[in-house]
């Protein structure tokens, strides 16, 4: 029997009262934006929104805890954009959606930070689960303004991930974004450096690796090179993408654990936990793989939904497990 594990990939809503908050004294102005060098006051207000995030999750049943990247500005970017030697630029459009980031600009060398190592630390669970952008993503998202090449800019940026997650306290599982490699798959001989800088940041923790996919399925040929990388399972967007998914699984076979994005992270339509365990047998009948464990999960951050739908969609991937365990 497949062990169904109950999580997210991240990327949670600010309350309205954080917002109202954080509005006030931050403002909305680029020097606005957080930088890592936050005052008292604004890092007080993270904190307990993150508290009730963490919250939420625990009483939702969830298996697994993420801290909720609320003081991120943008779903992708962050660890950049706080670095000190990169500078962030205009207004970019993330790939064809109405999502908005102000653009990377790397100018020299990336160092760890420790920012989000901090933000983990302030997560107190045995189950935590650390979430970062991939590194062909993060690479595909900025503009390098001193590497001087797009292989050693990924090399760099792999890198730069593999330092931040070395800082990382204990954690269960990391789930990888790479929506990228959907939206803007590489070419030619980069299929392969992307599975390898993927396998380069998997290999700096001891904890399970899913590198997540959503907004489509990812390229046939993009697909069978992540095969090769080292991580425990590759997650699939059944929202946005049905058939390309279950292709990819049956005709290029998956890794021993899956990640399935069934519940829909755009859309204010609460699923129920029937619909999300029909939805995740659908999957399980249809393909030829017998996972020793599938993540169930959102198909992308739940950020774009109301407080109120974010925590009713957690409390609905908490009970289809439980109701799994039950028909089990």
């Amino acid at each position: 029997m497949t062990e169904l594990v109950a999580t997210t990939p991240g990327l949670y809503p600010l309350p309205d009262w954080a917002k109202d908050e954080l509005s006030d004294l931050k403002g909305h102005q680029k020097g606005d934006l957080i930088a890592g060098d936050e005052g008292p006051e604004v890092v007080d207000a993270y904190d307990r929104a993150r508290s009730e995030a963490v919250d939420a999750q625990v009483d939702a049943g969830l298996d697994r805890v993420v801290e909720g990247q609320l003081r991120w500005d943008d779903m992708l970017a962050h660890p950049l954009t706080i670095h000190e030697n990169v500078e962030t630029g205009g207004i970019v459009r993330y790939y064809d959606n109405n999502n908005f980031y102000r653009d990377p600009k790397v100018q020299g060398d990336l160092t760890p930070s420790g920012d989000v190592a901090a933000e983990l630390e302030a997560v107190d669970t045995d189950a935590l689960q650390a979430v970062l952008p991939g590194p062909y993503s993060l690479a595909d998202l900025a503009t390098d303004e001193h590497y001087g090449d797009e292989a050693d800019f990924r090399d760099a940026v792999a890198d730069f991930l593999a330092g931040e997650i070395e800082a990382f306290p204990s954690h269960e599982t990391l789930f990888l974004l790479e929506p990228s490699l959907v939206e803007n798959p590489p070419h030619d001989d980069a299929d392969e450096h992307a599975s390898e800088i993927v396998d380069r940041v998997a290999a700096a923790t001891d904890a399970d690796v899913v590198v997540h996919t959503y907004w489509g399925a990812v390229p046939e040929k993009t697909y069978a090179h992540l095969m090769d990388a080292d991580v425990d399972a590759i997650g699939f967007d059944f929202v946005t993408e049905t058939e390309d998914a279950l292709y990819n699984i049956n005709e290029y076979g998956t890794k021993a654990q899956v990640a399935l994005g069934v519940v829909d992270g755009g859309n204010t339509l609460v699923e129920s936990p029937e619909t999300i365990r029909d939805r995740v047998e659908w999957v399980d009948e249809r393909t030829h793989t017998d996972f020793e464990r599938a993540y169930v999960t959102s198909n992308t951050g739940l950020f774009y939904l109301p407080v109120n739908k974010f925590e009713e969609k957690l409390e609905a991937l908490g009970d289809a497990a439980a109701l799994a365990e039950v028909d089990a």
